[in-house]
């Protein structure tokens, strides 16, 4: 009888160790989604010229400011170019914002699309 009690709570814990993951997995999954999210309505904001890339690295806001939910998705953005600009600083020794400004001159205006604002040296919004 206690060889069948021990078996129950081991299958008990082994599947509830596997509701945890699966639970972890879904609470995990739409995080993902959110960035995605964020970036396509970020992409929208700049072929509208609401949003464009800033000479510090960081997405911002080329007159005024956004809604909400384009205000949003830059912050979440930008938090993702912080984190990336401190490991790459961390990396090589550079202030954070060496990082970032080296990002924009390397690999953000590279990649502008014709029509998109970026700022140029002097902060002054340039349309591509």
């Amino acid at each position: 009888m206690k060889k069948t009690s021990l078996l129950k709570a081991v299958l008990t814990a082994a599947a509830l160790a596997g509701s945890v993951v699966a639970v972890s997995a879904v609470v995990i999954a739409p995080a993902y989604a959110d960035v995605a999210a964020s970036k396509a309505l970020v992409d929208a904001a700049k072929s509208k010229g609401v949003v464009g890339e800033g000479n510090t690295g960081y997405l911002a806001f080329v007159s005024g400011g956004g809604d909400a939910a384009t205000k949003a998705a830059v912050d979440e953005i930008n938090a993702g170019r912080r984190s990336v600009y401190g490991q790459a600083a961390a990396k090589n020794g550079v202030s954070s914002e060496a990082a970032g400004i080296s990002a924009y001159a390397n690999v953000i205006v590279p990649k502008l699309k014709a029509g998109e604002y970026y700022q140029d040296a002097n902060g002054a919004w340039v349309k591509k």
